[in-house]
């Protein structure tokens, strides 16, 4: 059966947010729910700024690494075809805005809520939510590039191996 999670399909990735390569990494897990992609993300004390509350760079890091995966993934929607084809696609960030709402918890799981805004050429826009329980804790405005295809020549490309 075909896993449904973004990440699963991003073969070699090594990122600390949502490389499954990265033994050290956060490990982030992203999925469709509709015209939404989902991220459930369970939060360690080792991630805290503050006592009991999320890092925002951390914060940061999941939201920008769960957004790069949402347009890997609407691409291959928006092409009629599964994660697992071919040509594979990554994406990097163009641009990533936080804006902090409130104090994210560490001992409650985050919710990040992503869609798709707008689609031109290489370019992603999207809008993703940080939900702690029914509070939202963040918002971002993310443009994401697609910078990898499989079916493109990859003279010194820095995002493949």
């Amino acid at each position: 059966m075909l896993s449904p999670y973004f990440q699963d399909h991003m073969h070699g990735n090594v990122c600390f947010g949502c490389g499954m390569k990265n033994d050290d990494g956060l490990h982030i897990k992203s999925y469709w729910e509709g015209e939404e992609a989902i991220c459930i993300w369970n939060a360690e004390e080792k991630y805290h700024g503050w006592a009991n509350l999320l890092s925002g760079g951390i914060l940061s890091t999941i939201i920008d690494c769960h957004c790069m995966g949402t347009a890997m993934a609407d691409a291959y929607r928006e092409e009629g075809r599964a994660l697992d084809t071919a040509p594979h696609y990554r994406y990097a960030t163009g641009t990533l805005n936080v804006k902090f709402l409130k104090p994210t918890p560490i001992n409650i799981p985050i919710k990040l809520i992503a869609t798709v805004t707008e689609r031109k050429g290489k370019k992603v826009v999207m809008k993703c939510e940080s939900w702690s329980g029914d509070v939202k804790t963040a918002e971002a405005d993310v443009v994401a590039i697609r910078v990898f295809s499989s079916e493109e020549k990859q003279d010194k490309n820095p995002f493949i191996d």
